[in-house]
């Protein structure tokens, strides 16, 4: 399964970066919005993403940075809205004022594709959910800052299966030896020790930037 890189801190040549974080996982779960809609748009542009084909978009947390571009939802067709139910009443409001917006409210963990989980609520302080994908090459991790530690929150993918990839931001994610084992590493947005990780792990890990398309 492909995932493509469509808002990042760093952007390869001929797209906009920016701070905040949103992903593609296969051709239709938009996983994160970034921080502003017009930057979002001009890298889907470049990128070729039919927004027909999305049918639904996962929000980690609620801060600005992440779901500042939620009004790509108006530029769907009928798409299925994955907050955490600790969302804020006035952000809910905004995403089901669009009446093609199907809101899922997540507490716990579940599948909402075939082959995609949520882990559900995380977190104590900042609430965060991440995405789990299962391919054949084992599962894959999709976070959006891991808040509620990265350690843990690839401890409880790791029921699902073998972690074989994790992609997003890490945030101050500093217990680097949990890492280890994991086949693709991907520090994307905000993680703190980005530079060390890609060099102690330089096999495994990739630099992250908006317009990169990686294999899971």
């Amino acid at each position: 399964m492909k995932l493509k890189i469509l808002y990042d801190n760093e952007a390869k040549a001929g797209f906009r970066s920016g701070w905040g974080f949103s992903c593609l996982v296969g051709e239709n779960l938009l996983f994160d919005t970034g921080a502003d809609l017009e930057t979002l748009l001009f890298n889907m542009r470049r990128l070729n993403v039919k927004l027909d084909r999305i049918d639904k978009v996962f929000f980690s947390h609620e801060h600005g940075d992440h779901i500042g571009g939620f009004q790509i939802v108006g530029l769907l067709g009928e798409v299925e809205a994955f907050v955490l139910r600790s969302f804020s009443k006035r952000f809910k409001s905004a995403l089901s004022s669009y009446t093609n917006v199907r809101l899922r409210e997540v507490s716990k963990p579940q599948e909402i594709s075939a082959g995609m989980f949520t882990t559900g609520e995380q977190g104590f302080f900042i609430k965060e959910q991440s995405l789990i994908v299962k391919t054949d090459r084992g599962i894959s991790v999709v976070t959006g800052c891991s808040h509620p530690g990265l350690e843990k929150i690839l401890g409880f993918a790791s029921r699902f299966g073998n972690v074989y990839g994790v992609v997003g931001g890490f945030h101050g994610f500093h217990k680097l030896e949990a890492l280890r084992g994991v086949k693709l590493i991907v520090p994307c947005h905000c993680t703190v020790r980005k530079r060390e990780i890609l060099t102690l792990y330089p096999d495994s890990s990739i630099r992250c930037s908006a317009g990169c398309e990686i294999e899971v």
